[in-house]
């Protein structure tokens, strides 16, 4: 046999080999096993996920009032046709930028108090570093709509502490549109920073202390640590809180629809959240606010599968 044959005859043999090993019982008992273990988790999350998903998608396609919901009417499918109304209306495009420019605020807002105090709970000692956390943890407890409800009285034009200890009379900060946008961006961060801050905190514990200790020593300042020493360290953990941010601060709700009254003065205030709710049960038009619905949820997947992306093209795990 030539050493060509014999060489082909061994590789013929590793193939039969991996085959059987890839088709044997074993491997495919070790392959479900995972599966196994995560099925109630899948059968919950397709309850409670899934299934309204479908339902919201299906809504859309249907024309769906308050008519095909009392049975006074058949529901009719109009396809594509709640879609392109919703397209067609320009307050759709003005209240979907709002909406992404005040959750982008939001976002880089909560982040930047969460990550300072992070920070300065590795600064300072045991007794008013629990108090802080404590505190984080009360405001991130608080139900949305007491928290909303507390900080209009805050900012009350007639009876608020704020506008009498910045001497600002009878201020009304609802009735201008970016005065109110201010206003529940303040609530926002306040009721959602003690999840970054948390987190990152415990991300920064987990930093060896002696490569901190080196950068000092190297003269770097606190800010220099923190984006040459502790970002890029953290950022898997970033990731996790960024996203979130995004899905929490874009879907608001509550807070728009209590501080402003539903949506400020002539829907200065809208989001899309607000604006699907008026559509579907102020003005009964159930299909178009499903539709609206959809579309925030495809924004959604879009912002977030596009981060992934670029952090996997910086070369991050995922």
């Amino acid at each position: 046999m030539t050493p060509n044959a014999v060489v082909g005859a061994e590789r013929g043999q590793v193939r039969a080999r991996r085959g059987r090993s890839r088709s044997s019982p074993r491997s495919l008992a070790s392959w479900g096993v995972p599966w196994l273990y995560l099925a109630p988790a899948l059968v919950v999350l397709g309850g409670l996920l899934l299934y309204p998903v479908y339902q919201l998608g299906l809504i859309s396609v249907f024309r769906y009032t308050q008519a095909q919901v009392s049975g006074g009417e058949p529901t009719a499918f109009v396809g594509l046709g709640n879609y392109s109304d919703v397209f067609a209306d320009d307050q759709f495009w003005s209240v979907l930028l709002a909406t992404v420019g005040f959750a982008a605020a939001c976002v880089v807002s909560t982040l930047a108090v969460g990550c300072a105090l992070a920070v300065l709970l590795t600064r300072v000692r045991a007794v008013p570093r629990m108090a802080l956390m404590l505190a984080g943890l009360g405001a991130w407890a608080t139900p949305a709509v007491t928290g909303s409800t507390v900080w209009l009285f805050l900012f009350d034009p007639d009876f608020g502490p704020v506008n009498r200890v910045l001497g600002l009379g009878d201020h009304s900060w609802t009735y201008g549109r970016y005065s109110a946008f201010l206003l529940v961006l303040l609530e926002v961060v306040w009721c959602s920073f003690p999840f970054v801050m948390v987190t990152v905190y415990a991300g920064i514990r987990a930093v060896p202390s002696e490569v901190l200790e080196a950068a000092a020593l190297d003269g770097a300042s606190q800010w220099r640590i923190w984006r040459s020493v502790l970002a890029p360290m953290l950022r898997p953990i970033l990731m996790v809180v960024t996203i979130q941010s995004v899905i929490w601060d874009f879907k608001i709700f509550t807070q728009i629809y209590v501080m402003t009254g539903g949506g400020g003065i002539a829907g200065q205030n809208l989001v899309l959240n607000v604006y699907a709710y008026q559509q579907a049960f102020a003005s009964s038009q159930y299909g178009l606010g499903a539709a609206i619905g959809v579309v925030t949820l495809l924004v959604l997947l879009g912002v977030t599968l596009g981060y992934l992306r670029l952090l996997r093209r910086q070369g991050e795990e995922l």
